[in-house]
């Protein structure tokens, strides 16, 4: 059952799918809840959108409920660039969960790996602090995203995942070109679907390059 509700000016909640007619334009921030870190194990419980125009647009998904197909069409989309932050994660349970084959993909945390080689603390939060500062709150992190009803805070911390990425891509664009490490980074973000097929066939914590 689908159905959307305003929680804020800037928030809203979609319950099962996005609503008909709702344009991201060429590039939409996207993030997920979930009951935890196993993709095989814990379920999709909240997909967050954003066109980095200051509103964010929430999917909650009821226990196996994962029929969305005006959010798969998005996903799928090569008109429309996802920019995540770990994409390798969400691009995984979304796969695993809506059957949908996300893409094309910006990952802002592989752009910071990249360039941000001064330093090992690449989290969303350390990056918007530092390329935006802006602080950003995350006592809601290990909260219940199964509830059948979300709280206030935790929609707003659900929110805040999404409404920064745009803006982070476009600093880390600058300093990829700086270093010169562009064509490196998209070449790492064509490989991600690759790189989540792998976690959810079993070679998640394994490196296979490797010798």
């Amino acid at each position: 059952m689908s159905g959307s509700k305003p929680t804020n000016p800037k928030i809203t909640l979609h319950r099962g799918d996005l609503p008909l007619g709702l344009s991201f334009g060429g590039s939409v921030a996207v993030d997920t809840e979930t009951l935890g870190l196993e993709p095989q194990r814990d379920r999709l419980c909240l997909a967050q959108l954003s066109a980095g125009d200051g509103t964010a647009h929430l999917v909650q998904f009821p226990p196996g409920e994962f029929a969305a197909p005006r959010l798969e069409a998005l996903l799928a989309d090569r008109a429309v660039l996802k920019i995540f932050h770990f994409a390798r994660f969400d691009v995984a349970m979304l796969k695993r969960y809506l059957g949908v084959e996300t893409g094309p993909i910006y990952c802002t945390k592989i752009a910071s790996k990249l360039v941000r080689t001064y330093t090992d603390r690449h989290g969303l939060k350390d990056l918007c602090r530092e390329l935006l500062g802006v602080e950003l709150a995350k006592e809601q992190q290990s909260s219940d995203w199964g509830a059948a009803e979300l709280s206030p805070e935790q929609l707003k911390y659900a929110a805040a995942d999404v409404l920064h990425l745009h803006a982070l891509k476009s600093r880390l664009d600058d300093m990829l070109a700086r270093e010169h490490r562009t064509e490196l980074a998209q070449a790492c973000f064509d490989f991600l679907p690759v790189r989540a097929r792998l976690d959810l066939a079993g070679w998640a914590g394994q490196d296979i390059f490797e010798h």
